[in-house]
């Protein structure tokens, strides 16, 4: 056998990244990458020069902590775990003072996926503890917005994405289907009682069965049902496809999918009431962001046709960037609530970057696995260290997939950032066998790498 290599220069793609979402449904990898780091960035920097608003355990911070993570495992820098596990060192890996309040174990959804990636007991132990005994309680209450029933059900939609995922990453972690499976009791539970099948759409609370917005219509809350998409896909990746409920929460999701695309605006976002946007005629981040999320999502693992939802799914992206500000600062977040309410380009808090930062981990591999004549290959580092790993593709499939590819014209280029790889070409003969290059990754980091011709 002989060798032949082809060298490239590592050069970056040097994009103007606003320029282009703002003024073209195009994408790409790199400017999708850049926006999210851009935005991780600016909020990492802006908690530790401005200090944390609310309790590192708090709702609000841990539905940032799931887009962090997300781009944490995308980023191939090790420093961002690093903040992450500190979070949990601050937090004593403990969750919130209300022990059977979903808002309170949202956090628990980060410590799982971190002991997932670095094994360590302690990161899980104070949450498994609670999750047993959720586990074990009946359930039995009604759910109508009295006696503070939010502190023992889940009685407004908003729990949907606190309490459901976070039982089950923690069935992820363990291998234990208990945790999952009271999850979607639960779930099912609270659907049955917010669910409106006419609209498909969930209300927030009982409080807002009878109310109406301005123009007549139902009370329907773009963040409320963006936590609701949200905390479905995130259930769902964390589901095993042979789940008897698994069927049943895919229709949802797809019903749910078909509304909001219909519901979406002009510029792309969701406003902050569904059904009643001019009352509040800005558009809102975070819901767009979970929706946007969802719906990536959705069409990453065939649950939603490409066709109909990729024009949806990059008018949302585009939303979302334009409320970027040059610094990284996203805006266009509504303000902590239970109902729709103005907002504006100055108005931001974290949660509207965990759902930026999860919307961007969808879109990404969503970009790249929709473009003609290129070969996508994903490397997964899933333990806690660095390593090296040297992949190799049969050049067959390759050929197969990038039609008229020749050995001599192969690039290999990260599809995060655009950078060129070296690459290599192993032949029998004068026949070529393999594609080769080195990848390295930092622990729990995922990289996709694009080969196409020149």
């Amino acid at each position: 056998m002989k060798k032949r290599t082809f060298l490239t220069l590592l050069i970056p793609l040097l994009l103007n990244t606003e320029t282009v979402l703002s003024q073209s449904p195009v994408l790409s990898g790199d400017s999708i990458f850049y926006q999210m780091k851009k935005v991780a960035d600016w909020q990492w920097q802006n908690l530790e020069s401005q200090g944390w608003k609310n309790p590192k355990k708090d709702w609000t911070s841990g539905a940032m902590y799931t887009g962090m993570m997300a781009w944490a495992k995308l980023s191939n820098d090790e420093s961002y775990y690093r903040k992450l596990i500190q979070v949990g060192e601050d937090n004593k890996w403990e969750v919130g003072k209300y022990r059977h309040f979903a808002d309170d174990y949202c956090v628990g959804q980060l410590y799982s996926q971190l002991y997932t990636i670095y094994k360590d007991p302690k990161y899980i132990r104070d949450f498994k503890t609670l999750a047993d005994t959720i586990t074990m309680l009946p359930h039995q209450e009604e759910l109508e917005w009295k006696n503070r029933i939010y502190l023992r059900e889940w009685a407004w939609c908003d729990a949907l994405f606190m309490g459901p995922p976070a039982l089950g990453y923690l069935t992820e972690a363990t291998g234990d289907p208990k945790y999952l499976d009271k999850s979607v009791q639960l779930w099912n539970k609270s659907t049955s009682y917010l669910y409106d099948k006419d609209e498909n759409l969930y209300y927030r609370d009982s409080r807002y069965f009878d109310k109406k917005e301005k123009n007549g219509t139902k009370v329907f809350w773009g963040r409320g049902n963006g936590w609701v998409i949200g905390g479905l896909v995130r259930v769902l990746s964390v589901m095993p496809e042979h789940h008897p409920e698994r069927k049943n929460l895919e229709q949802l999701f797809v019903k749910m999918s078909g509304k909001l695309a219909e519901l979406q605006q002009a510029d792309g976002s969701w406003h902050a009431s569904l059904l009643d946007p001019q009352s509040y005629p800005s558009k809102e981040t975070s819901g767009t962001g979970f929706i946007c999320y969802a719906m990536a999502w959705g069409i990453n693992h065939h649950l939603l046709p490409a066709k109909s939802y990729l024009p949806v799914v990059n008018k949302a992206w585009s939303a979302m960037v334009t409320s970027v500000h040059p610094d990284g600062k996203l805006g266009y977040v509504q303000a902590q609530g239970a109902a729709p309410d103005k907002v504006g380009f100055e108005d931001t808090d974290v949660y509207g970057v965990g759902a930026f930062l999860l919307a961007g981990s969808e879109m990404l591999p969503l970009y790249l696995n929709n473009r003609d004549q290129v070969f996508i290959k994903e490397v997964y580092n899933g333990i806690a260290s660095p390593k090296q790993e040297v992949v190799a593709l049969k050049w067959l499939e390759v050929s197969k997939k990038v039609k008229g590819i020749k050995p001599q014209h192969v690039l290999v280029r990260d599809g995060a950032t655009g950078v060129l790889m070296p690459s290599s070409i192993i032949y029998k003969g004068k026949t070529p066998q393999q594609l080769r290059f080195n990848a390295a990754l930092s622990g729990g980091t995922s990289r996709f790498f694009v080969i196409s011709t020149k």
